[in-house]
């Protein structure tokens, strides 16, 4: 990897160190993040309930909370039309709950992603319409729905949009449209995922009945959808992760005791890090494999008997995607060496017939990471294409989707991601287009995958005092990069060691106090550095905690033979 300095803002450094009494590697730390203020620096090390923005300043939330405490009040039967994905889960679970707390009638629709595909339905509106139903909340879909909201408004049915991907051209004709994205919107956070936008509406909802326990008991779902559907965690969005693992310390429900219990993390202080790799897996598995529905029904079981099965079916669900997605990947492999000209590209339009759609989303995460091209997956069925893309930094992918929206049947999604569908036949004609927006928009250097590293240090400037003071930093996401270290002329002490056929495992030391450097994916560099070698690495600093004992190591993000 190329390594990037990042500047160390000595001034704003220092004026931080002296105002709050940071250590200096802190204070520089902050200030790189673009935190020069104290007050700013001291909301940012000690989120409270009270940095959450107001709800009512969201555009439409007056004529939202009106629309729904009247069907509460006539006892309307209100339907919640959901999505699939972690965030559009969790987003059912706040507003599901929120309502029946409220003593509103609700029940929620959870799209299949085999059978439904993306996005509204007008179908599913008017069978909605016919028992009865006068009131639909969408949550994390909807504002690029205007033919089903239109239809929604001919058959009498009050469409609530809330949803946060970016809108497309006018809004729809809803009762209320809740999004940050909104151009007329003054909401002051616009990061907000389809959870965070589901539980703004809860908290006005609840408005003054809203006491802190009860805030803090939906900040745990709503980090999880926060975290899963990598929206950048600064800002409010920071509050809610925070906040939200802390009350994941001592979770109290059922189906969140279950979940965390098959994900290995049951009395564990669970991490960003635990939330993206562990738990939103699982829960994901469920939309991609079978239904989503599922999840709604682990976060709404009373008992942890009735939890319990759905859980561990959900953990069976991830283990049988993760053997698909692993067939897929060698697929596409073995597909780019035989074909290293396609490899040679700016950017990958892969698609093969029968591949799993539950997964090729992932499968697109995987191919980005590994070729660090904008790629889009599309597994093939009776002639029709569903694809997901996902991209690097500085290539807008809904952007580049959009300059070829006549190939599409329908898609959508952000700058990092999207999902679409198409004839087959017209594949070749979209990885021809994909192409050409990723060579107007990104250069050769942009195809070199870059590490921040955003301070040099020396191993016996870390001890446990500083740990305590990084993990002030945390939770770590997009916007906000768990902290990269640099230290030179490591000696590697002992031969490497190779776990679980995937990672590498180092003895090292700077001085005379020796470290554990654990290489996580870093399998494919054995061989290259011997016992006895100097190396300079790239770090992240964590604590391993064995059977009782912590102890600090690095978990190295690159590393080089020393020049001399």
């Amino acid at each position: 990897m190329r390594w990037i300095t990042h500047p160390a803002r000595a001034s704003a450094a220092q004026t931080l160190s002296r105002a709050l009494n940071l250590p200096p590697l802190v204070a520089q730390l902050v200030a790189q993040r673009g935190i020069d203020q104290p007050d700013a620096a001291e909301r940012f090390l000690y989120p409270a309930l009270g940095h959450l923005h107001d709800p009512w300043l969201m555009a439409d939330m007056e004529p939202a909370v009106r629309r729904l405490r009247q069907a509460i009040e006539r006892g309307e039967p209100v339907l919640i039309y959901g999505d699939y994905d972690v965030d559009g889960t969790m987003a059912v679970v706040v507003l599901l709950s929120a309502l029946r707390a409220l003593g509103g009638r609700v029940e929620a629709y959870i799209p299949n992603r085999f059978t439904d595909g993306y996005g509204m339905r007008a179908s599913v509106i008017e069978l909605a319409a016919s028992q009865g139903i006068r009131v639909v909340v969408s949550v994390d879909t909807g504002v690029r729905a205007h033919g089903v909201v239109d239809r929604a408004r001919e058959l009498g049915v009050d469409c609530i949009v809330t949803d946060h991907h970016l809108p497309e051209g006018a809004l729809p004709r809803a009762c209320a449209v809740l999004n940050p994205h909104r151009p007329d919107c003054p909401y002051p956070e616009k990061n907000l995922c389809g959870a965070g936008v589901a539980f703004k509406l809860a908290q006005a909802l609840f408005g003054a009945h809203a006491s802190d326990r009860m805030l803090t008991s939906y900040l745990k779902i709503v980090a999880i959808g926060t975290i899963a559907d990598l929206v950048p965690l600064t800002g409010e969005n920071r509050v809610i992760a925070s906040l939200g693992l802390e009350g994941l310390r001592q979770p109290v429900a059922a189906g969140l005791r279950a979940l965390l219990d098959v994900s290995g993390l049951a009395g564990e202080a669970v991490t960003a890090g635990d939330v993206g790799f562990r738990l939103a897996p699982r829960l994901n598995a469920a939309g991609r494999m079978d239904s989503a529905q599922e999840v709604i029904d682990l976060f709404l079981a009373e008992a942890l008997a009735d939890a319990r099965p759905i859980a561990e079916r959900l953990d069976r669900l991830n283990r049988e995607r993760q053997q698909i997605e692993e067939r897929i990947l060698a697929e596409i492999v073995d597909s780019l060496e035989a074909h290293p000209e396609k490899a040679a590209r700016r950017s990958l339009v892969l698609a093969g017939e029968g591949w799993h759609r539950g997964v090729i989303g992932i499968v697109a995460q995987r191919v980005v990471e590994r070729y660090y091209r904008p790629a889009l997956v599309i597994g093939i069925e009776n002639g029709a294409g569903v694809g997901s893309g996902r991209s690097i930094p500085g290539f807008h992918l809904l952007e580049a989707l959009a300059e070829a929206a006549e190939l599409f049947e329908r898609f959508g999604g952000h700058a990092q991601a999207a999902g679409f569908s198409l004839p087959a036949e017209r594949i070749p004609e979209l990885e021809r287009r994909f192409e050409r927006a990723a060579t107007a928009r990104l250069r050769p250097e942009d195809l070199e995958p870059a590490l921040r590293v955003d301070a040099e240090i020396d191993l016996d400037a870390l001890d446990g005092g500083l740990y305590e003071w990084l993990r002030r930093l945390a939770p770590h996401g997009i916007g906000n990069p768990a902290p990269v270290l640099a230290a030179r002329a490591l000696r590697i002490l002992a031969p490497e060691r190779i776990l679980k056929e995937k990672h590498l495992k180092w003895r090292v030391a700077q001085g005379t106090k020796p470290w554990d450097a654990i290489w996580w994916g870093g399998a494919r560099q054995a061989g290259q550095f011997a016992a006895g070698d100097r190396i300079d690495a790239a770090f992240t600093l964590d604590q391993n905690v064995f059977q009782g004992l912590a102890t600090l190591q690095l978990i190295v993000k690159d590393a080089r033979k020393c020049a001399v």
